[in-house]
């Protein structure tokens, strides 16, 4: 009996011991195969990532890609604007050119014009005749009408009465016999010399003296000739006792083809022409605004 129960016993103990082993090695298989599940999910989620960054990688690629062709085009356009640009630049270039020769061709046929003009003028004025001579006056004004033109050459060294004197017979002051003209010549102006264009001096003061003949009905017009040798001018005053003109008039006279009296003859242009000659001397024509009348006096400053 008690072997049988000794015999028990160490069945007993040998298939606890067996259960206890198996039990380790079930418990260790379990860990190690957890162990390879968890290397198995990392290595997944590696793959994982690294198939994130490939599609990313692709799709920065694409986008490089389609930046460049992108860039090609833009760069493609931009040469093609180049091109119209260059084309536009030698297309104005040459309508430059054309303009500046045809500019040329211009000058050149004006300065022609100009000459033959000038001559017709002389032959009209040498003629002797009277009407000739007031043709080539108003066909000179004609160039005189321009402003801010060249300044005249003054090379004639004369008498400041001189031109006083041309001027008067110009205008024909001594064939007028409705109103009375007078001459006055300061002893002073009676013996200074006068530097300047003979010709355009005696046609800016023959119109300032027309301009006073013409607008004067009654009385008289007087022309009178003084220096100031602190300024160093020959001065002609035009004063008539005409219909007059104010104060808020006294530049406006001097616009081309203005006529405060649409009842007299002439185009308006008198007075402008003798301030353009005037300025282009070197000197000026203004309207006295403080000359208390009747009439009107006009001044005439030219440098000595």
């Amino acid at each position: 009996m008690i072997y049988a129960i000794v015999v028990l016993a160490v069945i007993a103990l040998v298939l606890g011991f067996a259960l206890h082993t198996q039990s380790k090695n079930n418990s260790r298989q379990a860990e190690e195969q957890q162990r390879l599940l968890d290397d198995y999910q990392q290595r997944v989620n590696e793959q994982q990532k690294l198939l994130e960054d490939y599609r990313a990688l692709e799709k920065n690629f694409d986008n490089v890609g389609e930046g460049y062709e992108q860039a090609l085009l833009a760069f493609d356009k931009m040469n093609e604007e180049q091109d119209k640009a260059r084309a536009a630049n030698e297309a104005l270039q040459q309508t430059v050119m054309n303009l500046q020769q045809t500019n040329n061709q211009l000058q050149e046929d004006a300065k022609k014009q100009a000459e033959v003009m000038q001559e017709v003028i002389s032959a009209l004025q040498a003629s002797g005749d009277a009407k000739l001579t007031a043709l080539a006056g108003k066909i000179s004004d004609l160039d005189d009408l321009k402003a801010d033109q060249a300044p005249f050459e003054r090379t004639d060294n004369v008498m400041v009465t001189q031109v006083a004197e041309e001027a008067a017979r110009q205008a024909g002051t001594d064939k007028v016999q409705y109103i009375k003209f007078e001459q006055t010549v300061d002893p002073a102006a009676a013996a200074t010399m006068l530097s300047t264009n003979l010709k355009k001096a005696v046609r800016a003061l023959t119109h300032l003296l027309d301009n006073a003949l013409k607008f004067t009905t009654e009385g008289g017009v007087t022309l009178a000739v003084n220096v100031d040798m602190d300024k160093m001018q020959a001065i002609y005053s035009v004063e008539d006792t005409g219909t007059g003109i104010g104060a808020e008039d006294a530049e406006r006279i001097f616009e081309p083809y203005v006529k405060l009296n649409q009842f007299f003859d002439g185009q308006g242009i008198g007075l402008t022409v003798a301030r353009n000659i005037a300025r282009r001397l070197g000197g000026d024509v203004v309207l006295d605004t403080t000359y208390a009348g009747p009439g009107a006096r006009f001044v005439l400053e030219l440098p000595i």
